[in-house]
């Protein structure tokens, strides 16, 4: 039963987590490049989740960041139960995280996949968990401020003001830029997919015990799923990004992936004891952060971007994810409440 329990657990994870975080890293590649068709992008995200997998089962994962064990995780499942506390009896309760994600991303509010996911497998990690998160959206506002306030306005005031025209140079040229994005956005969804496999893999238990036939099982569907969230063009979700300041030119799109896949690389490290490089972390709060920074950063310097206030949008999206923190949690205390588990862990 608990091999059953795992694998639908699986399924509803990777349509649920892959369509909320899609936002993350393959929002604005959609938004940008709504003239190629769904079949293309999915051929390419796919690919790149393909050979993600393929190196983390092979225990090649170094080549992205990881630390060369087998690990479909990346080290993320690990970091999570290195205390000595076992990974626990599975039971229906731990349906109830994706199908409330599935629920929540129909309303088209980002909410933590870490938290909601990751909290039903190990309680003790939460506290942890939020500290890198919080910490997350504070670096991210601060580093996408710093480099939109001083190096990127002219060249965003320039996207503006100067459409694609051929035999202009590099920064008019649609073939470049598109090529660059498409680069970028591999870059950025192999981070992502580092960070936040281990949201769906759990469900599978200790990676180091997957067998072969699992992995293409599982492989398979991921990929496919991922195929029909490209076909629902990222869903309700995807309006997040697109209301955001010029995130449909594929030059502005390509810099945003460009920042948001390093501030991710970042991360994988611990910066002076700040927060552990190895425990997992909510990438929505990252990609926020980032975001929220780059908005207001471009408002102050660009003037004819000053419509409606920021303010508010930057709110909005904080508060959306504010929910999503708080719905995870209680969900979390819920269930822990029903199988009379001790809640220590979270004070």
């Amino acid at each position: 039963m608990e091999f059953w329990i795992g694998l639908i657990g699986f399924s509803l994870a990777a349509y649920s987590v892959v369509g909320n975080d899609s936002i993350q890293t393959l929002g604005t590649f959609m938004a940008s490049n709504e003239r190629v068709p769904w079949w293309g992008m999915w051929m390419y995200a796919g690919g790149i989740l393909a050979v993600t997998l393929i190196l983390g089962y092979a225990g090649l994962g170094e080549w992205l960041g990881g630390d060369g064990a087998a690990d479909l995780t990346f080290g993320k499942y690990g970091s999570m139960f290195d205390g000595g506390q076992a990974f626990p009896k599975l039971s229906w309760w731990f349906i109830l995280p994706p199908l409330a994600l599935l629920f929540i991303t129909r309303w088209g509010l980002p909410v933590s996949t870490t938290f909601l996911v990751l909290s039903f497998f190990s309680l003790e990690s939460l506290p942890k968990m939020l500290t890198k998160s919080l910490a997350g959206y504070g670096v991210a506002f601060a580093f996408a401020f710093v480099v939109y306030m001083l190096l990127i306005p002219r060249l965003e005031r320039y996207f503006l003001e100067k459409p694609f025209a051929e035999g202009e140079g590099l920064l008019r040229s649609k073939r470049f830029w598109t090529a660059l994005q498409w680069v970028s956005t591999g870059f950025l969804w192999s981070q992502w997919l580092t960070q936040d496999l281990v949201n769906i893999i759990i469900y599978l238990g200790d990676p180091a015990e997957i067998s072969f036939g699992l992995f293409l099982v599982a492989a398979g569907l991921l990929v496919g799923l991922l195929g029909l969230i490209f076909y629902q063009d990222g869903g309700k979700i995807q309006e997040i990004v697109r209301v955001k300041a010029n995130s449909a030119d594929i030059r502005s799109a390509t810099l945003i992936d460009f920042f948001y896949a390093a501030a991710l690389l970042l991360f994988k490290y611990d910066m002076a004891g700040l927060w552990s490089g190895g425990i997992p972390m909510s990438t929505t709060w990252v990609f926020l952060g980032m975001l929220a920074g780059r908005e207001i950063a471009m408002r102050a310097r660009i003037p004819s971007l000053r419509t409606g206030s920021v303010t508010t949008m930057v709110i909005s999206d904080l508060g959306k994810a504010t929910i999503g923190l708080v719905v995870s949690v209680v969900l979390v205390v819920i269930l822990h409440y029903a199988e009379g588990k001790d809640l220590s862990a979270l004070f």
